[in-house]
């Protein structure tokens, strides 16, 4: 394949996920869900969480045109798809009081006989994160490598599936203000969609760019309206983006790497819950200015 042919797919698979990411958002904007999805934010006004949905289709989308094979389209669709949509099922059962906090709210819920939306969301986003991670160690031919422990190619998968799961969560602790989630997605993104060169050993690795890329550009039709306050990502956006992400990593990366990633998500989620990152980046002027760059309303 030449140069100019691979610049072309990948402008391709770029537009794609940036317009089928408006699209779907003003079509939801305009279905009989649109009230459903209005929340208000941290300053009072009224947002959209249609970008959740519409960022999930049109980054998806991108995805599974970008993949290299038809495992790894079915990986990309497991991943965006179903973080998707129990996001949004998440998003859905706040709005009406029914969301458990945490995972004391979790315990409290089905001690009670309820199993929270939070919950499913987990289960559902760690059962596909796992599905996922099998249909790329799959392809790649280390699932059926017999010459590797079997032990070691279960715990691979696993801990693929771990940083498919936690790339989702660390991304939705980010969504706390205009765009912030959103940059820090494109800035993830970056050094994943770095097209794979022809001597790569990993045969999902052309895939995994060609997802980070996807991601990149249904982040950057999205921002806009964010920054606005007119949209948000919510718990489905996010967690879609995330476990995006995760996939386009493993995908690149080999056993050590998925280990590396798997404890840094784990810090971050861990941290989370003793350390407000708000505070720390209004505390911390780079970040800071990062932060609100191009937003018009803090």
């Amino acid at each position: 394949m030449s140069q100019l042919t691979r610049t072309v797919g990948r402008a391709f698979i770029g537009g794609l996920a940036a317009g089928g990411t408006m699209a779907a958002i003003s079509a939801v904007r305009r279905s009989k869900w649109a009230a459903e999805l209005e929340r208000v934010n941290h300053k009072g006004d009224t947002v959209s969480l249609a970008e959740g949905p519409g960022i999930t289709v049109g980054a998806t989308a991108g995805a599974v045109l970008g993949a290299n094979s038809p495992a790894y389209a079915a990986a990309a669709a497991t991943a965006g798809l179903t973080a998707g949509a129990v996001g949004l099922y998440d998003d859905l059962a706040d709005a009406k009081g029914e969301k458990a906090k945490g995972f004391k709210g979790h315990v409290g819920a089905l001690l009670k006989g309820r199993v929270s939306a939070g919950l499913v969301k987990v289960l559902g986003i760690s059962a596909a994160g796992i599905a996922s991670a099998a249909l790329i160690d799959l392809q790649n031919g280390e699932l059926t490598d017999e010459r590797r422990p079997l032990l070691r190619r279960v715990w691979n998968v696993g801990v693929g599936g771990g940083v498919i799961a936690g790339a989702a969560n660390v991304i939705n602790l980010f969504d706390l203000r205009p765009g912030r989630a959103l940059k820090v997605v494109t800035l993830a993104s970056a050094p994943l969609s770095r097209p794979a060169g022809p001597k790569s050993r990993r045969r999902t690795a052309a895939g995994g760019a060609n997802t980070a890329l996807a991601v990149s550009a249904a982040a950057g039709a999205a921002m806009a309206e964010d920054l606005d306050g007119k949209t948000m990502l919510g718990d489905g956006g996010a967690n879609a983006l995330g476990a995006l992400l995760g996939l386009a990593y493993i995908a690149r990366t080999g056993m050590i790497g998925r280990h590396v990633a798997l404890a840094g998500v784990a810090a971050l989620i861990a941290a989370s819950e003793k350390v407000s990152f708000t505070k720390v980046i209004a505390e911390t002027p780079v970040l800071r200015e990062l932060d609100e760059l191009g937003r018009t309303k803090s």
